[in-house]
């Protein structure tokens, strides 16, 4: 009686537009309520999904991110983006995709990126003639590499979780997020050709050399990130904390373009949205633990086994689920529920935890940008002023090669291992 409850209040809170970290919790201590455990047992397990150190790592790399966003970084990017490929068919949507490469690897979140480089190409793209729903949808579909290319918040949540190491999750996503910036760029470019979009004139390698020199000490802090976990100077929450000093003294000292005064408005909006984000992982940590104490992740797991054990198979299985589960429930709190009980399946037919975190991720950042819960597609479509549907419509090219890149990711290991392992011994 209990986990029927459960699930029906969590569907239905779901269902009505409660936020997702409301959700869990009512569904939770309608669970505990019903069941008659203690009710103090709720915030016990929040503390403990909350408590762990790693973790604060979080607030560091969205601090980090946002004193870089005020500092200057975005339009910088941009800029060495385009020198680089605007003079392409199609440049500016290039453009967008690889300023998004770049810009990912500083915030770590999809929707930081989809808000900062859209609110500046969507509405160039449009000037330049680009029809505003292709604008809007390369835009929505290009902030889903922010999350894979480190630093990563999800890679973050998925360490904590499993114990892998976030160094080794952060190289883990470096390849398939290139694959899929690169895939989505040859989405783009055949579209523009077909489509005959604009171009712009080559501008030259010393427009090239120049952008790159006004962009080097945004580009400068990815690299600063990985050194600090590879070289085991630091910890992912000292790296994050050391990213944020240099934010701010690249924005302030450098770029001069972050005033001082803004500085306690950065700090207090950050620290909102990454209380949101531990309130999420509090929440759905008491949601787990209700699972796993009901054996639901077990069961799962005997079912799908008892069905086949064909680890090819497998991987489709769970592609399927986590692709639906993306598309109505936000990432971390997916990530929460489902992944450790996922994991045992994959570790059950021989699937590499280091191999089933990183497609894992990749299926729920492509949920970022389907209906009805894209918060991406909502952001751009937001910033384009246009209905929901057209942007649908003109994202489903991006989706299909995404998908692709996610199947190849899926089923050769070594596009996830392979730099891990050269790195990190």
């Amino acid at each position: 009686m209990g986990v029927t409850v459960l699930f029906l209040v969590f569907i239905g809170g779901l269902i009505v537009g409660i936020p997702v970290a409301i959700t869990l919790g009512i569904s939770s201590l309608a669970y505990l309520l019903l069941s008659g455990i203690p009710a103090v047992v709720m915030p016990q397990k929040m503390y403990a999904g909350m408590d762990v150190f790693v973790l604060l790592s979080i607030p560091g790399f969205i601090l980090a991110g946002n004193l870089m966003n005020r500092g200057g970084i975005t339009q910088r990017i941009i800029r060495f983006a385009n020198s680089l490929v605007g003079w392409i068919r199609g440049g500016l949507g290039l453009t967008n995709i690889a300023a998004s490469m770049l810009f990912g690897g500083i915030t770590g979140t999809a929707v930081a990126d989809a808000a900062s480089i859209g609110g500046v190409m969507i509405p160039g793209m449009k000037k330049a003639g680009y029809p505003a729903d292709f604008s809007a949808a390369v835009t929505a579909a290009s902030s889903t590499v922010g999350p894979i290319i480190p630093p990563s918040v999800p890679m973050i949540i998925v360490g904590a979780l499993s114990g892998i190491s976030v160094g080794q999750m952060f190289l883990a996503g470096a390849i398939p997020g290139i694959l899929m910036g690169l895939a989505m760029m040859v989405t783009a470019y055949v579209i523009s050709r077909r489509l005959n979009f604009p171009r712009q004139p080559w501008q030259g390698f010393k427009e090239v050399a120049k952008s790159f020199a006004g962009a080097f000490w945004a580009l400068a802090m990815t690299f600063l990130i990985i050194y600090g976990l590879l070289s085991g100077l630091a910890t992912p929450t000292e790296t994050a904390i050391v990213a944020s000093v240099y934010a701010f003294i690249v924005g302030a000292f450098i770029y001069r373009e972050l005033p001082v005064r803004e500085l306690p408005g950065i700090v207090v909006e950050s620290g909102t949205s990454a209380a949101g984000i531990l309130a999420l992982v509090g929440f759905a940590n008491v949601f787990g633990w209700i699972l796993v104490s009901e054996r639901i992740p077990q069961t799962i797991a005997d079912g799908v086994l008892s069905f086949t054990d064909n680890r090819f198979l497998v991987i489709l299985l769970i592609n399927l689920l986590l692709l639906f589960v993306g598309m109505f429930m936000e990432t971390i709190a997916a990530l929460i529920i489902l992944f450790v009980p996922l994991l045992s399946l994959a570790e059950a037919v021989g699937i590499e935890p280091l191999h089933f975190a990183t497609f894992a991720v990749l299926n729920l950042m492509i949920g970022l940008t389907t209906p009805p819960v894209g918060v991406c597609l909502f952001v751009c479509a937001g910033i384009a002023r246009l209905p929901l549907m057209p942007v649908v419509k003109a994202i489903l090219p991006f989706l299909l090669t995404n998908i692709a890149v996610l199947l190849a990711v899926s089923y050769i290991p070594a596009l996830a291992t392979w730099l891990p392992s050269l790195l990190i011994k």
